[in-house]
């Protein structure tokens, strides 16, 4: 099913049928998340027509998870203009607290966002929205995938629209961002394994009567965990577990409960009042087999679920709508081939299973209780608290700057690597030079092979002198520690086009 051009269908009911027209987007994006939103923005800033699709009705929710922009995240939207933007209404953090004890340290990170910003996911929706709309995006709200057929030359979508009116459309491609409960994914007979790891996990955005001594707040103690951020507009979301308090996801909530998690877990409930919401869920762990079924993609939580722990989620979704939209615009605009697409279930699947391991193992280990349960806590924390090097790989997984995409047998050793936002001849940086979506050759030597706006030429600010080929999303696609006109000509040419 992966990296082929096959035929799913799935029963789609609509009143009317839809042929390819100029109209038509190239790229149907379902769901307008931070993914989606990011996706899409990606490609209409391309030049690839693209719509969005989105059941919900218009409207920046606050109802989020995710707190968190780690810093490999920041460096991507460092290279699309907006993380100045981001950085100017969220707050840095320099520390990341794990199992009470473990203190781990970002500003050691390799990475100008030496960091977390801990900001809501709304005001990120807020700023990659805006980007997707001015780059000319259209978005459809109120409309929800019912179904989809795909051939050869493309994929035919029904839906139904404001209104309950069914409609189809075509599109050469498809992009799932649609969530944990993805039609898209449903639609192309995917399954979804995995496990729920966490039960009734309790929701609530609260004013408080005194302020916490840290600005993310976290611990676990016995069986109650909590977890306290702040919006920025005076209250705070808390997140709570408790062991023993195994409910569906539809029992009554009320602040009560919250208050008791949070003091078994935190010590006290900083005097917390003014609920404005309340909620319950359930924190899977899942990940489908697939990233791709021929025509169609799945990105975000539509591809992998986890705990939150170490704020990942948002971040890797983020991260998977930056490789997959730089490789479907090639495609679309004919400068690479189809068997490009098959790259992005090979980099990003990887990824997605580190993550879920890495975030549910946070979890078990914030939450062990057995004695030899807590005996491996302790003698991970004495370790990584003694050796740099691991620390420093922990770091790497949780903030993403330390995950590497394989690389062809025999190819040069920074290939697949992340590039750092380095420093360029003439007072410039790497990001700068990766905003629109090009490719940058970065070389010692004169180049005189620019091709527009898909490949800045560049030179190292210092006495480098390897040459490197970076893609548009910030990692290496060809190297050489030596190389003349002829050899960088072929290259760019194998990874640009012609």
């Amino acid at each position: 099913m992966n990296g082929t051009t096959g035929s799913t269908s799935t029963t789609a009911h609509a009143s009317t049928t839809a042929n390819a027209s100029p109209a038509d987007p190239r790229v149907l994006v379902v769901g307008s998340g931070p993914t989606g939103l990011l996706l899409a923005g990606d490609l209409a800033a391309a030049g690839v027509p693209v719509t969005v699709l989105e059941k919900r009705p218009h409207g920046i929710s606050n109802l989020s998870r995710a707190f968190v922009l780690h810093a490999r995240t920041l460096e991507q939207l460092d290279a699309r203009g907006l993380a100045e933007d981001l950085e100017a209404v969220g707050r840095p953090l320099d520390r990341l607290r794990l199992f009470g004890r473990l203190t781990v340290d970002l500003a050691a990170l390799p990475s100008r966002f030496n960091h977390l910003l801990v900001l809501p996911q709304y005001e990120v929706e807020k700023v990659l929205e805006r980007r997707a709309l001015e780059a000319g995006a259209d978005f459809r709200y109120e409309t929800e995938v019912t179904g989809l057929t795909q051939d050869a030359d493309g994929v035919t979508v029904a839906a139904g629209g404001p209104g309950g009116r069914a409609r189809t459309l075509r599109a050469g491609y498809v992009v799932g961002t649609d969530g944990m409960r993805s039609a898209v994914r449903d639609a192309i007979g995917l399954p979804f394994p995995g496990r729920s790891v966490i039960r009734s996990v309790v929701l609530a955005d609260v004013r408080l009567a005194e302020e916490p001594p840290a600005l993310l707040t976290v611990n676990a103690v016995g069986d109650a965990f909590a977890f306290l951020a702040p919006f920025g507009d005076g209250y705070h979301r808390v997140i709570g577990w408790h062991r023993g308090r195994n409910v569906p996801d539809g029992e009554p909530l009320d602040l009560a409960e919250v208050k008791e998690i949070t003091r078994l877990a935190l010590g006290r409930d900083y005097g917390m009042h003014d609920a404005r919401w309340l909620s319950r869920f359930h924190s899977d762990e899942r990940q489908v087999p697939a990233y791709r079924s021929g025509r169609v993609f799945l990105a975000g939580d539509a591809a992998h679920v986890h705990t939150p722990a170490g704020g990942q989620g948002m971040n890797t979704g983020l991260q998977d709508a930056a490789n997959l939209s730089w490789k479907l615009a090639a495609v679309v605009s004919g400068h690479a081939g189809p068997e490009l697409l098959d790259s992005y279930q090979a980099e990003r699947h990887p990824v997605g299973r580190a993550v879920l391991r890495s975030s549910g193992g946070i979890v078990r280990l914030a939450m062990a209780k057995r004695p030899w349960t807590l005996a491996a806590r302790a003698a991970l924390t004495a370790f990584l608290g003694a050796v740099g090097p691991a620390r420093r790989e922990v770091a790497g997984r949780i903030t993403g700057v330390g995950f590497r995409y394989p690389a062809p047998r025999g190819a040069h050793r920074l290939t697949g690597t992340r590039v750092p936002d380095v420093a360029l001849a003439g007072g410039g940086r790497l990001h700068e030079a990766l905003r629109g979506g090009r490719f940058v050759l970065i070389t010692p030597e004169p180049y005189e092979g620019g091709r527009g706006d898909r490949l800045a030429v560049a030179h190292w600010a210092g006495e480098r002198r390897v040459t490197v080929l970076v893609r548009p999303d910030g990692y290496v696609a060809w190297a050489a520690d030596s190389a003349g006109p002829a050899e960088i000509g072929a290259a760019v040419t194998a990874h640009v086009g012609g």
